[in-house]
């Protein structure tokens, strides 16, 4: 006798970010519309296979936003365009007809799924409304984090904001050092070298100057190292704090930047 797997426990959707939302929206409006535009008599009596394809496709998109083992997708893994009894012999007029009050009714269920992800969606922008995202407008950043950081961020791509501003960060530092020939970790270890730099941080007049500007080369060093390569992060939680934190540490990098000064070369003998 076959024995029965247990079935999984219900496993909810966990949205991060309101962007995620929105593309799931559309992807069941997307359905929805095709559930809409279904010509059902053609279906039947011209046996064009339409009915077939939207039925697969909406249950792949529930699969999909939602999760193989969510609620909705239990719920609605069979979901058929069809509404009503079925019987041998039933004639061309009342499949079209079952057929069509099906079509109805799946068209209701996406509505309601739409309109369950909206509901979501309102929390999210009522959690957002006070926190990171008002805090970040009123943050002083250096204006060549701001420039790239700013829409970014404010639209809800938070990966992308700080990618852009440890790009800009980076971009910053060659330019007042000069030194366009390197890039990443090896453009800030040579920039602020402790024995041979090209941007002083102080005057190096003592060891603890030296140890000063030997920190902030590691500084800018962890950041590109952390913050620039684009696959190294992907905020699983948290994101929009934790992309506002990393954001005011490059700007503050790059105030540090302005207030350095270029360590003047020494003139060749003779």
């Amino acid at each position: 006798m076959a024995r029965t797997l247990p079935e999984l426990p219900i496993e909810p959707r966990d949205f991060i970010t309101i962007r995620e939302i929105e593309r799931a929206i559309a992807k069941l409006e997307r359905r929805h519309s095709e559930v809409e535009a279904l010509d059902v008599r053609a279906a039947v009596f011209e046996d064009s296979g339409d009915d077939d394809v939207v039925e697969s496709n909406v249950r792949e998109t529930i699969r999909e936003v939602f999760g193989y083992n969510s609620a909705e997708f239990r719920e609605h893994r069979y979901i058929r365009v069809w509404a009503g009894p079925t019987s041998t012999g039933m004639s061309k007029e009342a499949v079209a007809e079952a057929k069509e009050r099906g079509r109805k009714q799946v068209a209701t269920i996406l509505r309601g799924l739409v309109a369950r992800l909206n509901e979501k969606k309102e929390e999210f922008e009522s959690e957002e409304s006070g926190g990171p995202t008002t805090y970040f407008e009123q943050l002083n950043l250096h204006p060549r984090i701001a420039s790239v950081a700013n829409d970014l961020y404010l639209d809800h791509y938070y990966f992308e904001a700080v990618f852009a501003a440890a790009k800009a960060l980076v971009n910053f530092v060659k330019e007042k050092s000069g030194k366009h020939d390197l890039d990443g970790a090896a453009l800030m270890r040579t920039v602020f070298s402790r024995k041979d730099p090209v941007l002083l941080v102080n005057d190096l007049a003592h060891q603890t100057d030296e140890d000063e500007q030997e920190g902030v080369m590691h500084l800018f060093e962890g950041a590109v190292l952390a913050l620039r390569n684009p696959g190294g992060h992907a905020f699983p939680q948290g994101a929009a704090q934790r992309a506002l934190e990393y954001i005011q540490l490059l700007s503050l990098l790059a105030y540090q930047v302005d207030e350095s000064k270029r360590r003047p070369r020494a003139k060749p003998a003779g």
